[in-house]
């Protein structure tokens, strides 16, 4: 049996949730990695939590979805358990922080865009190149909205563009920029929620965020049947991945 791809713990007396991506260095959420997560934040036992931290083994925080999941055999199963994770740390009922070095891209970043607050390296990047494979980003299509504004949004997602940690805060999706993210993360738990209700958090959660987690759920459905029954019958998407995998510069035909 090989290292777990998630390390969870709690500290702070129990009033915080550890989780560590630690299968570096691309740190996939794949299948095991989405389990595994989404087992987490389900666990029972981390009920009385006044936060979760999210942060990464290695240099980078996450490159992403894996591709191969992406291909049409896999892609539908792939889509409803990444969703589902990101609707459960949607509601999960406590500020979920994340801290983020080096690359945060594809599905890496639409986790972390499912969280309370980003925690940013100088060296941190910030992307959804889905587009450059003739796919798009489900989720971030959802949730970039929310956190930074329409526009941004639609050059994230159409361009495949990377931001840099200075702009993701200029932008507002990253909330801190701080040469330690983790250290970050871990003083604004002290400082604003250690001393905090769980049980006050865990509603203060739920009226922050009523409209904008009913909204996304609506959204991710339309937007995964788009994906699936539009996207992914065109010529052009499955070349994309698949010129992907096999390291080679995709021939579109724009059908």
């Amino acid at each position: 049996m090989g290292e777990p791809s998630l390390k969870v713990w709690l500290e702070k007396d129990g009033g915080l949730l550890r989780l560590r991506l630690a299968r570096p260095k691309a740190n996939i959420i794949d299948a095991a990695m989405i389990v595994a997560l989404d087992a987490a934040f389900r666990d029972q036992r981390y009920a009385g939590a006044r936060a979760a931290l999210l942060d990464h083994e290695g240099p980078h925080f996450s490159f992403g979805a894996s591709v191969e999941e992406h291909l049409p055999a896999n892609c539908a199963a792939m889509l409803a358990s990444l969703h589902g994770l990101i609707v459960r740390v949607l509601e999960w009922p406590a500020p979920v922080l994340v801290a983020v070095k080096g690359q945060c891209l594809g599905g890496g970043l639409e986790l972390a865009l499912a969280g309370s607050r980003i925690f940013a390296a100088p060296d941190a990047q910030f992307g959804q190149p889905e587009i450059k494979l003739a796919v798009f980003a489900p989720a971030a299509s959802c949730l970039l909205p929310f956190r930074v504004n329409q526009q941004c949004a639609e050059d994230l997602l159409f361009s495949g563009r990377s931001l840099g940690a200075e702009e993701a805060l200029r932008v507002g999706l990253a909330a801190a920029l701080e040469a330690d993210p983790v250290a970050a993360a871990l003083e604004y738990y002290d400082r604003h929620l250690g001393a905090r209700s769980a049980a006050a958090l865990g509603y203060a959660v739920r009226a922050a965020r009523i409209g904008v987690t009913a909204e996304v759920k609506r959204r991710i459905a339309e937007v995964e049947k788009l994906y699936l029954e539009g996207l992914m019958k065109t010529r052009d998407a499955n070349e994309g991945l698949t010129a992907f995998l096999e390291k080679r510069t995709p021939r579109f035909e724009h059908r």
